[in-house]
């Protein structure tokens, strides 16, 4: 029988520390006293005396992404945006370390803040040679919740949590700033905000997001590292959210009541452009009136135009004479900025704290072996069967690493250059030594293209510049050879054996498809629109086709290889010209593959993704599984050797359901960076015990998920909080090389106490995790919701009593009936165990919270505070801030539960707006939508969707408690109304 708590009194708030639940219910901002010291003030006054010296050209210059020097006041010229979400990027060699996922995967933030400052050292190192491209400003970390795992950008992100995400993001962010209230060793920003979570028409999409899925989903992730004066600001994302950009989004009355502090938010880049009527957006009629919205909404910084401030000083000196801006608005953003140039030194004698950091912290020895131990700890064992892992290294003769990731390391568009590489078999090579044999394939064919007319071959150049794709007669030997790497979907790429390096798109002549030809000269597929990638077409006569696939296609339709009849060289046109090629196998990898195995005592296959090819900026995935080429792969080699482990190297939960039946033991890391190898070797032969954990739920199939455009995870049962379908992998799943018992959970003053014993013969390191879920309730509650977690590392025998934090607020949710938090009376489930999927031990806690009453629909209700829905969008009440909501169907309906009206509400009362000619309807129906009709408005044209009426109708029948339904018509807009 479960022990049962009765918890009369509120818990005491919960304990500081890494892992502490971020306040998501609390009023008042964390940094309030700091904010008020006598340092802050001082700040205050070094601001607004250099303001005062500034004049209204030179505030303005200083609003544009690149701030210009100002000699007579000695300020130095100033950049917002260093890239640095995993290590410093786009600067040179620099300490790479995994993925953002990655990093998330740890669940370890003290670890996290360590390689926040290792990443902030690395880009201070950089500060006495201010190369282009460099600032103390840095975009990271990127807090988007990763509830989809199908977005293009799920690399950068940290969980699907939105409190795990909360206390890594904060981790890092502190690293990065320095953690000292008064100076920044860099000042970070949190991107990209809000609710963007898909790549498809990123900058035309609307997010619709309720109050609950704001309040209790999104904004926290946001919110947590700002109240902790972690981070400095907020970059604005390209989507619009209920209908309006997020760059003109209102932070003032959001992102600016999180903390005292001053903030410096800026814009995504471009983005200001994509607002007027010459934009993607549309939302303004000039760049004036969009920049003027800007301002207003709460950003300091344009980042936009390049280089070049030209556009950005020109609108708003537009807005000022137009009066859409007055100077104390342009003050405003100004002085944000300077607080922020001020706290990182700019104005002190040797560039303050900070200002002795040189460029000998980047890729030291400390980083090194920093980068190494976020490596190991991000690494996830997804399964062991039978003991498969770990490896025995003693009486291991011979070793097969196999896979088309065997052997390379990659680097995505936000990664730093990649200091050096321990590959996967780099790796297990130096951890077995000289006393066994490790062999290798890639397992990927080598091929030649024979032109099926003239019995010419494609050919490369030799040498690391390669030369460009020409057709060769005659048996020109290697340098016609192909390696053939599958990506998925048809994808592939071409390394050619000449030189080693991959085959891509480059304008060489200028102009049209002719000037477009095809060099062997990349390390890695790579750039903005990829032009590394080809689709070979198969023929009804066996040929193929060789289609150029890149991201970007400047012909305005499908383009294929042909041979240039003066010169045989390769370029671009239709499919009728194209040439046909016989693909001539010159070495089966699946085979050679095989063979190794067969060989072997043990064999790894490495598989994974491409981060330039398998989703990223700007491109989601379609397929969740892995490249057909990989899986048939482990396929092979399985059937040749059952002893195989199977290690996944991607940034994203992939549909292993084959995998997780039949291989005996499956690893999941993401792009881990320099050290990936040393740490799976790591992990491989148990130097280290698996410590990662998934940070997202992975689904058995893409069917699981509804279109990745619906935000509402509550409706559309996303994320482990709701979805009630069979998981391949749990969030919070990973295993250790041990095993661990758990007592009984127990409430004690600051949360909750659970003891935890190694009842295994290792040393391991489990992350125990604390859920509750919420029995009773108004509203629909998650099945479970993560409230604490401890990583803990325990000898064979060892048990840990260890406390989660837990406080009564964290049991809140948004009552939108009266748009406050609020904890409701109810018994509590408490449950804590080793991932969400697996919970080793409960009890309850009875909470004497408020019961929430009827809803009073007698008052000014606002339509977007529904309990359900069908056939709406949330959209923009005006341009500058407010939420209503549109009707996209017929018949579509916003329920109301559980409303009192009394002894009967006589009259509706709407304000509405109808853009469409014609008039609309507003109907009040009890019960249900299709329930009895009470009453009905007419919606006549207001001719804009931002001119409201108010419109009325008289009721019948409406009384006692019930369900109220407001029926209404496509094209209405409803922003208020009430049944008095």
């Amino acid at each position: 029988m479960r022990r049962r708590t009765v918890l009369t009194v509120p818990f005491a708030v919960a304990l500081a520390g890494a892992a502490a639940r971020p306040a998501a219910a609390a009023g008042a901002p964390a940094s309030s006293a700091t904010a008020a010291s006598p340092a802050a003030r001082a700040l205050a006054g070094r601001v607004e005396e250099l303001l005062g010296q500034l004049t209204l050209d030179e505030k303005i210059s200083l609003l544009h992404q690149w701030q210009p020097a100002i000699p007579r006041l000695g300020m130095k010229a100033f950049r917002t945006g260093t890239e640095a979400l995993h290590g410093l990027a786009w600067l040179g060699p620099a300490t790479v370390f995994p993925q953002a996922v990655g990093l998330g995967s740890t669940w370890n933030p003290e670890l996290i803040e360590q390689v926040g400052s290792a990443v902030g050292d690395e880009v201070r190192g950089l500060q006495h040679e201010r190369p282009p491209g460099w600032g103390l400003n840095v975009w990271s970390p990127t807090v988007q919740l990763l509830r989809d795992p199908r977005w293009g950008r799920n690399e950068e992100g940290y969980s699907e949590d939105p409190y795990l995400t909360g206390v890594i993001s904060t981790a890092y962010a502190k690293g990065l700033s320095g953690g000292d209230p008064d100076h920044l060793k860099t000042a970070p920003l949190v991107k990209h905000f809000l609710a963007n979570n898909n790549e498809i028409r990123r900058d035309q999409t609307s997010s619709d997001i309720r109050p609950r899925i704001y309040r209790e989903y999104e904004e926290p992730a946001y919110k947590a590292a700002i109240s902790a004066d972690a981070a400095c600001g907020v970059m604005t994302a390209y989507n619009l959210v209920n209908g309006r950009p997020c760059t003109v989004t209102d932070l003032n009355g959001s992102v600016r009541t999180w903390t005292d502090r001053a903030l410096m938010n800026v814009t995504d880049a471009w983005a200001p452009n994509n607002l007027p009527a010459t934009g993607s957006q549309k939302y303004f009629d000039t760049l004036a009136e969009a920049d003027a919205a800007i301002l207003k909404a709460g950003l300091d910084s344009f980042t936009t135009d390049d280089a070049n401030p030209a556009n950005t000083v020109a609108a708003v000196n537009t807005a000022l004479k137009e009066g859409l801006l007055a100077e104390s608005d342009i003050d405003t953003a100004v002085r944000h900025i300077l607080d922020i140039r001020f706290r990182l030194g700019e104005f002190d004698e040797g560039g303050g704290p900070y200002g002795h950091i040189g460029k000998s912290v980047i890729d030291s020895p400390e980083h090194r072996r920093l980068a190494r131990r976020a490596a190991t700890e991000a690494v996830v064992l997804l399964k062991n069967e039978g003991g498969a892992l770990p490896l025995e290294a003693r009486g291991l003769r011979k070793v097969a690493v196999l896979g088309p990731l065997a052997d390379t390391l990659y680097a995505d568009w936000y990664s730093g250059e990649l200091p050096y590489k321990v590959t996967p078999l780099a790796g297990i090579r130096k951890r077995l030594g000289a006393g066994a044999t490790v062999t290798s394939s890639e397992g990927v064919d080598r091929i030649a293209l024979k032109n099926a007319a003239t019995g010419a071959y494609v050919t490369a150049g030799t040498g690391a510049a390669g030369a460009a794709l020409k057709e060769t007669t005659g048996e020109p030997g290697e340098t016609a050879h192909f390696d053939l790497f599958g990506w998925g979907q048809g994808v592939v790429t071409l390394r050619s054996a000449a030189n080693g390096k991959v085959v891509g798109l480059r304008d060489a002549d200028g102009g049209g498809p002719e000037g477009n030809q095809f060099f062997n000269d990349q390390e890695q597929p790579n750039g903005w629109f990829v032009s590394q990638l080809f689709k070979l077409e198969e023929q009804s006569d066996g040929t193929v086709l060789l289609r150029y696939s890149g991201y970007e296609n400047w012909f305005g339709e499908e383009v294929y290889l042909r041979a240039r009849p003066a010169d045989g060289v390769l370029v671009l046109g239709p499919a009728a010209g194209a040439s046909r090629y016989t693909r001539e196998v010159v070495r089966d990898g699946t085979q050679e593959a095989v063979a190794l195995a067969r060989d072997a005592d043990r064999v790894v296959v490495v598989v994974g993704s491409m981060p330039f090819i398998n989703s990223r900026e700007t491109d989601d995935r379609e397929d969740m599984g892995l490249a057909e080429t990989q899986s048939a792969l482990i396929k092979a080699v399985l059937a040749a050797n059952p002893d195989t482990v199977v290690v996944v190297e991607n940034s994203y939960p992939t549909t292993l359901t084959w995998e997780q039946e039949h291989v005996p033991a499956l690893v999941w890391t993401t792009h881990a960076g320099q050290e990936t190898g040393t740490a799976l070797a790591d992990i491989l032969f148990g130097d280290a015990d698996p410590s990662g954990r998934l940070t997202q739920t992975w689904y058995r199939t893409e069917d699981d998920l509804p279109s990745i455009l619906e935000y509402d995870n509550i409706k559309y049962e996303r994320t482990y909080q709701y979805f009630k379908g069979e998981v391949l992998y749990p969030f919070g799943h990973g295993l250790s090389y041990t095993t661990f018992r758990y007592g009984r959970p127990k409430a004690v003053r600051g949360g909750i106490e659970v003891a935890v014993t190694n009842t295994g013969r290792r040393t391991g390191t489990e992350v125990v995790q604390l859920y509750t879920r919420q029995r009773s309730s108004r509203v629909k509650q998650p099945l479970k919701k993560l409230q604490a977690f401890r990583k803990l590392t325990l000898k064979p025998g060892q048990t840990r009593t260890v406390t989660l934090p837990l406080s009564r607020d964290a049991l809140a949710h948004w009552d939108v009936t009266r748009s406050r938090w609020v904890v409701e009376r109810s018994t509590y489930e408490i449950m804590v165990g080793s991932s969400a999927g697996d919970i080793r031990g409960r009890t309850t806690l009875d909470i004497e919270g408020e019961t929430v009453p009827p809803r009073d629909l007698s008052r000014t209700t606002r339509a977007e505070n529904f309990d359900d829905y069908e056939g709406v969008r949330l959209v923009d009440e005006t341009k500058p801030r407010g939420t209503a909501v549109g009707a996209e169907s017929a018949r579509a309906w916003l329920l109301f539960a559980d409303a009192d009206l009394r002894s009967g509400a006589r009259r509706l009362t709407a304000r509405v707006a109808k853009e469409s000619a014609g008039d609309g309807a507003v109907e009040v129906r009890l019960g249900a939508p299709d329930g009895r009709l009470a009453g009905r408005a007419t919606v006549a044209s207001t001719g804009s969707r931002y001119t409201y009426q108010e419109v009325t109708a008289t009721l019948s029948g409406a009384a006692r408690r019930q369900d109220v339904c407001l029926v209404f018509t496509e094209g209405v807009r409803l922003a208020t109304f009430s049944l008095r």
